[in-house]
């Protein structure tokens, strides 16, 4: 039921969430040349530490949202990122609008795109950039359903919306 004028909501993630280990690895290790024990500026724990932090399930909290509100969408941010996952849930007509300064981007992220001189087109197409899960949900309960998040000790942003797709559109677009 995904129609333009529906909201984007993420949910915090805790790092990787075991995506886009290739590219990290390389970075890191290949490229910076750090060990699993090196302690990285922006970190707060050594490098092999920070790559361990567990994936955050979402089960209970979408469990308990699906209960109570209509919820359009949802999306996990896993390989492929943002790019490649939320526009599959997307029907042809729509397109998603992220806006990017909504959300803090983890330290982990700004590590490897400056120091693996990635360029942003690719963190949003490798990483979840701190954002393990999207849901879509209509404009009418986009507070209510965040006040829930918040209840349940999720860190919910509104990152944005379904809009129409013109002739010849991106699928995704990032403002």
């Amino acid at each position: 039921d995904v129609r333009p004028g529906d909201q984007l909501i993420g949910l915090a993630s805790s790092g990787l969430h075991s995506n886009g280990y290739s590219l990290a690895r390389k970075i890191f290790f290949d490229h910076l040349g750090f060990k699993v024990q090196s302690r990285v500026k922006g970190l707060n724990r050594p490098l092999g530490e920070e790559l361990l932090v567990p994936t955050r399930i979402y089960v209970k909290t979408v469990l308990n949202l699906i209960r109570d509100f209509p919820i359009h969408g949802i999306a996990h941010i896993t390989g492929g990122g943002f790019t490649d996952n939320i526009p599959r849930i997307v029907p042809k007509g729509c397109k998603v609008i992220i806006h990017k300064e909504t959300w803090p981007i983890l330290p982990i992220f700004k590590v490897l795109q400056e120091g693996g001189r990635v360029s942003e087109e690719e963190m949003f197409r490798t990483f979840n950039n701190g954002i393990g899960l999207v849901l879509i949900v209509p404009s009418s309960k986009t507070t209510q359903i965040c006040d829930r998040l918040k209840k349940l000790k999720e860190k919910p942003y509104r990152i944005g919306e379904i809009g129409e797709a013109g002739r010849g559109y991106r699928p995704i677009e990032y403002r």
